[in-house]
Formats: C-alpha cells, sequence, structure tokens
C-alpha cells in the first residue's frame, strides 16, 4: 500500500528573497573565528620564538650554577706543652690576624731561657780566651819557670860531682851517690818540660782547639734561639682574621703541643663548592670573575672568582658505557668569593653567576 505525501506550503520567489537562510547567517561568523583562532597561533608562535631566542642569548652571555657555601676552619693550638693562663677570646668573638688569643705560664720558659743564655756566655768567654792566645804575663811565668828548673838542674850537677868525690874518698856511701844521679835525671826532665810550656806559651792555642770552641758556641746559640722561640710559641696568636667558632680548653688545663684549643672559621675569603656539567667545561676557566648571590639577600652581590677546577669527573654510574651517559658528567668548581660583611655562612645555598662573554 503505497503512501501519499501530502504537499507542504508553497513559497514564493518573492519571500524566499525576504527569508534568509541559515547557511546564509553562519558563513560570515564562522570566518571571524578563523581569523582570530590564526592570530592567536601566530602571537603565540612569536612569543615562543623570542623567548627561545632571549633564552639562548642568556645562556651563550652567562652560566648560571647552584652551590653551598664552604668556609674555611683551623684548628689552633700552641707549638709548645704548658698550663694555660689565659683565654682571651671565647665561642663567637671575632678576632683579626695577629691577635694573641691565648697564653701558657712563661715562667718556666724564662728559666730555660736563662740558663741557655748562661751556658752560651760561659762558651763566648771560652772562645776569647783562645782566640787572644797567653797574655804576656803567662809567657812570662813561663820563661820564670824555665829558669827555675834550670837552676835546680844546675844544683843537682853539682852535688853529683861533689859526691862522686866524696865516694872515693868514703865520705858518702854509693846509695848516696845514687840517688844524686837520679835528682840530675829529673831536673833535666823538668827543664825540658819548662822548655815546651814556654813554647806553648809563645805560640799560643791550636786552631784545631779555636775552631771547636766556637763550634760549641755555635750549637749553644742554637739551643738559645729555639728558647726563645719556645717563649714566644707560648702566646697563641690567631693566623687569620675570623670567628672563634669553639673553645676546647678552659683556664689552668695544661696542654700538650698541637691540642686544639680554638676552632677558627676564616671570615674571607670563603669558598663555594658547586659543579658543572660537562658541556659548560670547555667555557669556563681558572679565575674567571663570578657573581654570588643568596637567597636571604638577592639584590646583594659578592665578587668572586674560580679558584680551582677538578680534574676529576663525578657522576653515576662510575664509567660511561653510553653517548647519552657522557652528558651526565659533572666537575667540581671551587669559587672563591669576598666575603666583607661576613654574610655568607657554612652550608648557605647560592647562586653563582659567571659572564662568560669578557674577560677575567
Amino acid at each position: 500500500m503505497s503512501t501519499v505525501k501530502e504537499p507542504g506550503p508553497t513559497i514564493s520567489p518573492d519571500q524566499r528573497r525576504l527569508t534568509p537562510s541559515v547557511e546564509e547567517h553562519s558563513t560570515p561568523r564562522r570566518g571571524w573565528l578563523w581569523i582570530a583562532a590564526a592570530a592567536l597561533v601566530a602571537s603565540g608562535l612569536g612569543g615562543a620564538a623570542w623567548f627561545h631566542f632571549a633564552h639562548q642569548d642568556t645562556e651563550t652571555t652567562h652560566l648560571v650554577l647552584q652551590g653551598n657555601i664552604d668556609v674555611r676552619q683551623v684548628n689552633l693550638s700552641f707549638k709548645v706543652e704548658g698550663r694555660i693562663e689565659t683565654l682571651a677570646v671565647d665561642e663567637g668573638d671575632p678576632v683579626k690576624a695577629g691577635e694573641v688569643i691565648a697564653s701558657l705560664e712563661k715562667r718556666y720558659f724564662y728559666d730555660e731561657l736563662r740558663v741557655s743564655r748562661a751556658k752560651r756566655d760561659n762558651l763566648a768567654a771560652v772562645l776569647a780566651r783562645l782566640e787572644h792566645g797567653s797574655r804576656p804575663e803567662e809567657i812570662e811565668q813561663a820563661r820564670a819557670q824555665l829558669a827555675q828548673q834550670r837552676a835546680n838542674l844546675a844544683l843537682a850537677k853539682s852535688n853529683l860531682e861533689r859526691g862522686q868525690e866524696l865516694v872515693e874518698k868514703g865520705g858518702i856511701s854509693k846509695e848516696d851517690l845514687d840517688v844524686r844521679r837520679e835528682t840530675v835525671s829529673v831536673g833535666e826532665a823538668n827543664v825540658k818540660y819548662a822548655e815546651q810550656a814556654l813554647r806553648l806559651a809563645e805560640i799560643g792555642p791550636r786552631q784545631e782547639d779555636i775552631d771547636a770552641a766556637r763550634a760549641q758556641l755555635l750549637e749553644q746559640e742554637g739551643v738559645v734561639i729555639q728558647e726563645e722561640r719556645r717563649l714566644a710559641d707560648s702566646d697563641l696568636v690567631a693566623p687569620n682574621d675570623g670567628i672563634i667558632l669553639t673553645r676546647a680548653r678552659e683556664k689552668g688545663a695544661i696542654v700538650q703541643a698541637g691540642e686544639t684549643v680554638f676552632t677558627l672559621t676564616l671570615a674571607s675569603p670563603v669558598w663555594v663548592r658547586t659543579y658543572v656539567n660537562e658541556r659548560d667545561l670547555g667555557r669556563i676557566r681558572p679565575n674567571m670573575a663570578a657573581e654570588v648571590r643568596t637567597d636571604s639577600a638577592p639584590n646583594k652581590v659578592y665578587t668572586a672568582r674560580i679558584g680551582f677546577i677538578s680534574p676529576t669527573a663525578e657522576f653515576t654510574p662510575k664509567t660511561v658505557e653510553t653517548r647519552e651517559l657522557r652528558t651526565d658528567l659533572v666537575y667540581r668548581l671551587r669559587v672563591v668569593v669576598d666575603n666583607p660583611d661576613g654574610g655568607l655562612r657554612q652550608g648557605m645555598p647560592v647562586t653563582v653567576t659567571l659572564d662568560l662573554s669578557g674577560g677575567d
């Protein structure tokens, strides 16, 4: 069975011209939407390109690294043993280079120094006596002794001659005559001894004796210098400007040489420990100028320079097995920073900016 479709209303040509269609209304609106979308895409691409080139220019002229402050510390101790007499500073106190911050009792050092100086003076007198030689009075004394021994020998010989005459007549015994002969022999020996003594007095001391005395004096002078240095070392002097971090000993304690008394934190310069990757390693060099900023005072700029670039790479894993892993290599840097206001503290995170466009 077929269905007959009823005819719809008839529209005249004039009515069709007066009533616009839906498609004719939507065509201009869709065109404007496409134009707006194209403008947004163009502006986004332009902004992305500007950011890319600006960021690329910054990376080309500057290298920004992150690191931490590494403040150097020194353990201060006496070079000599003794009992602590004074402690001039405490924890947190600032000190200047050359300032005496502690001292030991000095009386023992003074006593040892006096003994050493007395020995030195004695040896100096001995050397002077040897260098000056025999005095004229000593030479005259030796000559007088020689004359006396010669006179004694002449008397002994005369007694021997009379004894020989008497023994023939029976006036003395042979034993008495033997005694007189021995007296003559002793007199002759005494004369020889006196002659040699006079010769030594006239010649003076041997050069070897003078050299030995001079060496002994030099040795003792070295001992005096050591004692003077020990006395000076009884004062503990700050080697650099800084702040006392710890105080390990108290007044009255007996300390040995090298035993820590204070720990000193050096105020300036301080170090920044940071790392640079392998790709940027060729862009930096020692003594390159840098700027350091902290999070606590971002507008404060500290002047710095690269002090050390580690020759050894640090990364995990330990061996490079692929080309991609080579880019993960990092090298440790030590950046030396001036810290005039003391604002940089141990462990503080900082930002290091290296200027790659200029010189040192």
